[in-house]
C-alpha cells in the first residue's frame, strides 16, 4: 500500500472517529437539555409554591375574591387553613376595597366550617372598613351556609340552592347479611363503648341516643352561628333549621339571602370596585399527593389503634 493511500485511510479513520465523538457530544447535550427541561417541569409541578391567583396584583382599587368550592374538609381545597389564608391576604391587601367570598359547596366538616366562620368574624372586626360579601353559586348548603352566615351580606342567583341547616352522621350496618352468610364477628375491646357505630355489630339504643344527643348539640351550635350572623334578617319559619333546602328566590323571602345578584353585580354595584382580583390559594400536585398519602396512612393507623373508620363522620 502506498503512503498516499495509507494517509487517505488514516484521514478517513480519524474523520469517522471525530464524527462519532461529535455525535456522542450532541447526544449528551440533548440528553442534558431534556433532563433540565424535565427537572424544571417537575419543580413547577411538585415543588413550586401554591398558586395564589392575583394576590400580587397591587396598584388599583379592586374587589378581592376568594373562592370556596367543593366539600369543606381538612385535606381538601376548601379546608379552613387554605380559605383562611386567602381571606387574610385579601383583607390585608392595601388596594382591596372589600372581599367577596364566592361559595359553591354542599358543606362538610362542622369543625372546618366553624374555623372559617370564626376567622371571618375576626377579620371583619380587625378591618371594619372592609366588608365581606358572600356570593352563592350553584349550591350553598349545610357547612357552606354556616360559613356564609358570617358575611356582612349574602347574595345568590334565583336558582341557587341554599340552606340545609342541619347535621347528619351516617354509616351502614350488615349484621343481618352476616347472619345469612353464617359469618361470625369477632371483636375485642377495652371499654364497653369502644365499638360504637361498628357496622358489623348491632346498634344499641343507648349508643343511638348518645349520638343523637351529640348531633343535636352540634345542630344548636350551627343554629346559633346562623342567628348570630343573620340577626333580624331571618324570618320566623318552623322549618328554617329543619335541614330543608330552598331556591335562591325563596331564600330571600326567608331571610337566608339578602338579594339576588351575580358576582359581577356585587363588585360593580355594591362594592363599587368593578375590577376583581382572585386571592384564592390553589393547591399544587405535591400538596395533594402528600395530603392524600398522609391521610391514608393516618386513617389506616387510626383504624388499627383506635378502631376509627373513614366511612363515618358528622356533616
Amino acid at each position: 500500500m502506498s503512503d498516499s493511500n495509507q494517509n487517505i485511510i488514516e484521514k478517513l479513520a480519524f474523520a469517522n472517529i471525530n464524527e462519532q465523538k461529535a455525535r456522542r457530544r450532541w447526544n449528551i447535550f440533548f440528553k442534558l437539555a431534556w433532563l433540565l427541561v424535565t427537572l424544571f417541569v417537575l419543580y413547577k409541578l411538585f415543588l413550586g409554591a401554591p398558586k395564589m391567583g392575583g394576590a400580587n396584583t397591587i396598584g388599583a382599587t379592586h374587589t378581592a375574591v376568594v373562592s370556596l368550592k367543593g366539600v369543606i374538609e381538612s385535606e381538601g381545597q376548601a379546608s379552613a387553613e387554605r380559605i383562611n389564608s386567602a381571606l387574610r391576604l385579601a383583607f390585608e391587601a392595601s388596594d382591596s376595597k372589600a372581599v367577596m367570598l364566592v361559595i359553591d359547596s354542599p358543606g362538610g366538616s362542622p369543625v372546618q366550617s366553624g374555623l372559617i366562620y370564626n376567622e371571618i368574624k375576626r377579620l371583619r372586626a380587625k378591618y371594619p372598613e372592609k366588608a365581606l360579601y358572600a356570593s352563592v353559586g350553584e349550591l350553598c348548603a349545610s357547612g357552606g351556609y354556616y360559613v356564609a352566615a358570617a358575611a356582612d351580606k349574602i347574595y345568590a342567583d334565583q336558582a341557587s340552592l341554599v340552606g340545609s341547616i342541619g347535621v347528619r352522621m351516617d354509616g351502614f350496618g350488615v349484621t343481618g347479611l352476616m347472619e345469612k352468610l353464617g359469618v361470625e364477628r369477632r371483636l375485642l375491646t377495652a371499654g364497653e363503648n369502644k365499638a360504637m357505630m361498628d357496622p358489623f355489630s348491632p346498634q344499641s339504643e343507648a349508643h343511638k341516643a348518645h349520638f343523637k344527643a351529640m348531633l343535636d348539640e352540634v345542630h344548636q351550635q350551627f343554629i346559633k352561628a346562623v342567628k348570630d350572623g343573620r340577626g333580624a334578617a331571618l324570618k320566623p319559619n318552623p322549618e328554617l333549621f329543619s335541614g330543608l333546602i330552598w331556591s335562591g328566590a325563596r331564600a330571600v323571602q326567608l331571610g337566608l339571602v339578602d338579594e339576588l345578584r351575580s358576582p359581577e353585580s356585587i363588585a360593580r354595584d355594591v362594592i363599587k370596585a368593578e375590577k376583581m382580583v382572585d386571592y384564592t390559594v390553589e393547591e399544587n400536585i405535591a400538596d395533594r399527593l402528600a395530603k392524600r398519602i398522609g391521610a391514608s396512612m393516618g386513617a389506616t393507623l387510626g383504624q388499627v389503634l383506635f378502631g376509627t373508620s373513614s366511612g363515618q363522620g358528622i356533616r
